[in-house]
């Protein structure tokens, strides 16, 4: 009888202590985020002063108010581009990181493949992106294509680098011990190698899930009708400067959106790596 008032005296004390631990961890999440949103705050509430103060021209520099101003009035037109961009983002993003990681797999089974094509990678991350744009439209016409090809570009690189590196990382014991064990190289690549390169592929994703907006839209100026990159580029001939601005804020949108999903994905994929390792 008291084992069974003592349990239900602890199950009562923890669900009072979880229902005190709820408020008081959103409390802390606000703390946390508080600075920020009130540094932003602060920044365009001095945007507003500025341009309104010094009567700063509003094809210079629109106020913070006009561009709000621009999603109300021409939202349609900003949200009927953003989809093509996004499409566009998303596509080379997933095909720049899968042809990354086969080909940083294929590096670390094969010494040879890696001193023939690794070079030629990094010679291809020299070339600027704004001069292969042209090339790719001269191939690939003036559709999503090149765009998608671009964006994959410029996700390609850094993911290589990190799961090279990542796959590599293996501590020589554990690689004796499954030399003991007598597993096979698919083995040893699923059950260690792959696990140890989470970490490094998973920095290289936030990296690339905001590179990848970058490429859809530079592929965009190249000739292209639809999209935010279009936008931009037809705003600035026409010194239509809130609209703009408009564009470009909903790009970086884009690109901060895409980098919180893949580090939501990282907190739930690596449950068990300290939050300090990157």
């Amino acid at each position: 009888m008291k084992a069974v008032q003592l349990a239900g005296r602890g199950a009562a004390t923890g669900t009072a202590t979880g229902t005190a631990a709820g408020p008081g961890r959103r409390a802390g999440v606000w703390r946390h985020r508080a600075p920020a949103i009130v540094a932003a705050v602060g920044l365009l509430l001095l945007w507003q002063l500025i341009v309104d103060g010094f009567g700063i021209p509003t094809y210079i520099a629109p106020s913070p108010l006009q561009i709000v101003g621009v999603f109300a009035e021409e939202g349609h037109i900003l949200w009927n581009n953003f989809w093509p961009t996004l499409l566009e983002a998303a596509a080379g993003f997933a095909l720049g990181n899968t042809i990354a990681v086969a080909l940083a797999v294929w590096f670390v089974h094969s010494q040879l493949a890696e001193r023939a094509f690794y070079p030629i990678a990094v010679f291809v991350n020299t070339i600027p992106i704004i001069a292969i744009a042209p090339i790719l439209v001269l191939m690939l016409g003036n559709g999503y294509e090149p765009k998608v090809v671009i964006a994959a570009l410029i996700c390609f690189f850094p993911t290589l680098v990190n799961m090279v590196r990542g796959l590599k990382s293996v501590s020589p014991q554990m690689l004796d011990l499954m030399r003991v064990l007598s597993a096979n190289q698919a083995e040893v690549l699923w059950k260690i190698r792959l696990q140890s390169s989470l970490p490094f592929l998973f920095a290289a994703l936030k990296i690339a899930s905001t590179t990848s907006v970058i490429g859809a839209i530079v592929g965009e100026w190249i000739g292209s009708n639809y999209g935010l990159g279009s936008i931009i580029l037809e705003a600035m001939y026409n010194y239509r400067a809130p609209l703009l601005y408009a564009a470009v804020i909903l790009g970086a949108g884009m690109a901060v959106a895409a980098f919180t999903i893949t580090t939501i994905v990282e907190r739930r994929v690596l449950k068990w790596k300290p939050g300090n390792v990157i």
